[in-house]
């Protein structure tokens, strides 16, 4: 779990010094939060949001540790 926070907490510097347009999330990457998290509403996630997510459930931890970091993220 400690990995995945780091993890996403890397990609939020990361994107967060990032300049110009970035894209809408596509429906491929909502479709694989929302395998993590079947009843959470995705369509107020920012593009930096959605990023960090994917970061998190592509990381080398548990399936249960991804599952976990992304509703507690998008739970608030």
């Amino acid at each position: 779990m400690k990995r995945t926070i780091a993890t996403a907490l890397i990609a939020v510097a990361t994107l967060g010094t990032a300049t110009g347009a970035i894209a809408a999330p596509s429906q491929a990457q909502l479709n694989d939060i929302a395998r993590y998290a079947p009843k959470a509403d995705l369509t107020e996630l920012s593009t930096r949001e959605v990023n960090v997510l994917l970061s998190a459930i592509h990381s080398g931890d548990s399936e249960n540790q991804k599952r976990l970091f992304v509703q507690s993220y998008i739970n608030g």
